[in-house]
């Protein structure tokens, strides 16, 4: 079995693991745990920010649950249509997500580190959901396939955020703030990186080679 095929396992495992977890926030009482052990009684009793919070979470969740199955290039082929209705229900999940993760970004725990990370990673969601959209309107396959690469890559920051905060803080003894602030940035650059190299060797191969036969 090729490594390719071997990634998709924990790949699919994380993004569905992680899609479902914000509905944690809904049959548990989730004051003083997880993320809102950070938050303030008062922010957490803000009906605006309680509204992006949960528009955040769900939709974000929809969007991983979703995004992960539009990477198989057979089950595009083969249900071709079913892949464009899931394309729709996420670009519609990712631009609700991003709207109001930057919006709740403004009070994220940690400072203006903290604040300038996520709101970037917000920023740099909603604008590349944009253009993978507006490149398939146009029938740019090609660049509607790398913006969603990238795009996918900034939604995968939900994963990567919930593997680095308790790695920080059980392996390097790192205290809540302090993590905070450094994975509000690490929990999406290096992914970005990883989508901008994929992309990079992609778009490397000849036309004519994509269309080649395959000898098995």
């Amino acid at each position: 079995m090729k490594l390719k095929y071997l990634l998709w396992i924990p790949f699919a495992f994380l993004a569905i693991a992680t899609g479902l977890y914000p509905l944690i926030y809904y049959f548990i009482d989730m004051h003083g745990k997880g993320l809102w052990a950070s938050k303030t009684n008062e922010l957490i009793a803000n009906t605006a920010w309680h509204t992006a919070f949960y528009t955040h979470i769900t939709f974000g969740g929809i969007a991983l649950l979703t995004g992960w199955t539009q990477f198989s290039k057979r089950l595009r082929y083969r249900y071709l249509n079913a892949h464009r209705q899931i394309g729709k229900v996420y670009v519609a999940a990712v631009m609700l997500s991003s709207l109001a993760g930057l919006y709740i970004a403004l009070f994220a725990y940690g400072g203006i580190a903290s604040v300038l990370g996520f709101g970037a990673l917000a920023a740099l969601w909603f604008l590349t959901i944009i253009k993978a959209y507006t490149s398939i309107l146009k029938k740019d396959i090609k660049q509607h396939e790398n913006w969603m690469k990238r795009n996918y890559a900034l939604a995968f920051a939900a994963v990567t955020l919930r593997l680095y905060l308790p790695c920080f803080q059980a392996v390097l003894h790192m205290d809540f703030i302090a993590a905070y602030r450094i994975i509000s940035w690490l929990c999406w650059v290096p992914n970005l990186i990883i989508a901008e190299i994929i992309v990079y060797k992609t778009t490397q191969i000849p036309a004519y080679a994509v269309h080649q036969p395959m000898n098995k």
